[in-house]
């Protein structure tokens, strides 16, 4: 087998333990047939939109798959779409929803109708859709399973039956759980934690939770039938034989009764601490990621491999927690789907190589934030100095590791911008062009003379990123507008240590008409008005070189854009054009 010798990358030592651990299942199973494929796992439920926190439960495990078939190995990642959970609530923000919505909370996500407008059959085929084309642009390789289908397909009944048969079991396990009520005091005392996805599905099911099923004068019942008439999960049962398996059930909110038998019933399903090991073992899976929510003493992954071990005589997969993701300031007209930003959301202001690099480079365990403000400029030149030491070989193995992870999967490369021009100038072209190409192709053609920009598909997509974020997420208050005419008030009242300052930087224009000759000229003028070389550097220079510089970019801004701060200013200068930069400075 195949290990990996570089100990600080995360996702090969998963991939080790993966592989081990599939290795060990396959030894001592008694069948002699070719080992199975390696099964990694991950859940979604398509509720509402599905965010970047819930992409992290995705690309943990298909990084770890990824990697594993890199080394030849088959692998499956299946992603089960909870599309069978009940309606919970209505999302505040989605645009084509109001409140009257709320009539289908209890219906399985597939029975409620999508938000108007959409082109989707039902609400969970309306989210899932979105996620789907990311994960597609992520070059995630999946196998999706729709619970709805599993379900209503009868494909789980052996599982369901044997998990009735055995309640008493799953009760006793869960009972070590459960809320306790101290005799002393007379008063409950939380043993462990209860998750809220079991607080929010109790309300009103007359069960006091439906992750776990309990309550009800018949019993405990890990099985939540829907409705035969209002579809919802309201329902409590009232009976159950084993031998017929005769169920009887009545909901408590359209006062529905009936008697099936759940050999041949489909409408229905496991409650989730009971439903999620029985995928394990069905699925055989060996890795699946949770959150912190489900990772706590008492919550569905740990009271899970209790279930999964003495009631579906499975294994529990080897499964890191994940930490939180966070966001970094994305604008509102941005987050108005729901109010959490997506992964389209996401992939419409950076390329799908840096996403997928935000997940590789930390283990799951650390918390990160994705950008949505200025903060992405610098994720880009961290990015871009990384390709660069990647290219060069200084790069840290991690690191490297990381990159590889970000840019290519086992299927082959990602694409990429040909030309990846730093994302501070484009989206700093992008802001003063607002979008013209010709304009735009002019002022990226004069960044480097000696290597022209020939078209603008040499620096897609991530020109389009940048012009996205621009759009979407920078505030029309603080984007660029160059003065139409000059500041003739401002430049009558300059001192003549301004007026020679302008003098110096009019002087020069053309012979340093590029993205770097500017770069020098607009620093060189205070040194030179200092009696320094435009050439010294930091350490040649005293510390009031650096307030005159500030002072000087200072009035360029005012005379160019009506603000002490803006674009890079070469860049902004390049982008005004010789002949205007002359008009507005006064030459």
């Amino acid at each position: 087998m195949a290990q990996s010798t570089d100990t600080t990358d995360w996702v090969s030592r998963y991939a080790d333990e993966v592989i081990a651990e599939s290795e060990r299942r396959a030894a001592g199973a008694k069948s002699s047939a070719a080992a199975p494929a390696i099964v990694v796992a991950s859940g979604l439920s398509p509720s509402g939109p599905i965010h970047l926190g819930n992409l992290r439960e995705v690309m943990t495990p298909h990084l770890v798959a990824d990697e594993i078939r890199r080394r030849g190995h088959e692998v499956r990642h299946l992603i089960s779409w909870d599309d069978y959970d009940r309606y919970r609530k209505v999302p505040a923000g989605v645009p084509g929803v109001d409140e009257s919505w709320a009539e289908h909370i209890g219906k399985p996500l597939t029975s409620v109708p999508a938000p108007a407008g959409s082109a989707h059959p039902n609400w969970a085929e309306h989210f899932k859709s979105a996620m789907i084309a990311s994960l597609r642009e992520l070059g995630v390789e999946f196998d999706g399973i729709s619970q709805t289908e599993q379900y209503t397909s009868g494909t789980y009944r052996a599982q369901v039956l044997h998990a009735m048969k055995h309640r008493a079991d799953i009760d006793a396990i869960l009972d070590q759980y459960r809320t306790k009520k101290d005799p002393a005091k007379g008063k409950k005392q939380a043993q462990k934690p209860v998750d809220e996805a079991e607080l929010e599905a109790a309300e009103g099911s007359g069960a006091a939770s439906e992750d776990d099923g309990s309550g009800g004068s018949a019993g405990y019942f890990p099985y939540k039938p829907y409705c035969g008439q209002c579809e919802k999960d309201l329902t409590t049962v009232t009976s159950y034989d084993d031998d017929s398996t005769e169920l009887a059930y009545v909901c408590t909110a359209c006062g529905f009764g009936e008697t099936v038998l759940l050999s041949e019933f489909n409408r229905g399903k496991l409650v989730w601490k009971v439903d999620w090991p029985m995928r394990w073992a069905y699925e055989g899976v060996v890795f699946e990621p949770s959150g912190v929510d489900h990772s706590s003493p008492g919550s569905s992954f740990v009271v899970g491999g209790q279930i999964v071990r003495q009631i579906f005589d499975g294994v529990q997969p080897i499964g890191p927690m994940y930490a939180f993701v966070g966001i970094s300031g994305m604008a509102k007209m941005s987050s108005s789907r729901g109010g959490v930003p997506t992964p389209a959301d996401a992939l419409k202001i950076m390329e799908a190589p840096l996403l997928r690099w935000l997940y590789a480079r930390r283990k799951p365990n650390q918390s990160f934030k994705i950008a949505f403000d200025q903060e992405i400029q610098r994720l880009y030149d961290e990015w871009d100095k990384l390709e660069g030491k990647v290219a060069d070989g200084s790069a840290l193995p991690a690191d490297a590791a990381a990159h590889s992870r970000a840019v290519r999967t086992a299927a082959g490369e990602l694409p990429r911008t040909p030309r990846p021009l730093p994302y501070r100038t484009l989206a700093s072209v992008a802001d003063i062009t607002a979008g013209a190409e010709d304009q735009t192709l002019r002022i990226l053609g004069d960044l480097d003379p000696s290597a022209p920009l020939a078209s603008l598909d040499e620096v897609r997509p991530r020109l389009d990123r940048a012009e996205n974020w621009i759009t979407t997420q920078v505030p029309a208050e603080a984007r660029t507008i160059v003065r139409a005419e000059p500041d003739a008030e401002l430049l009558s009242s300059l001192d003549d240590e301004s007026r020679e300052s302008l003098r110096l930087l009019l002087e020069g224009l053309d012979s340093h008409w590029s993205l770097d000759g500017l770069t020098h000229l607009v620093y060189g003028v205070p040194k030179v008005r200092a009696g320094f070389s435009a050439d010294a550097t930091a350490k040649e220079l005293p510390p009031e070189i650096k307030v005159a510089q500030r002072s000087f970019f200072a009035l360029l801004y005012r005379l160019l854009v009506t603000r002490e701060t803006g674009p890079r200013l070469p860049t902004l200068l390049l982008a005004v054009g010789a002949e205007r930069v002359r008009k507005l400075l006064g030459a």
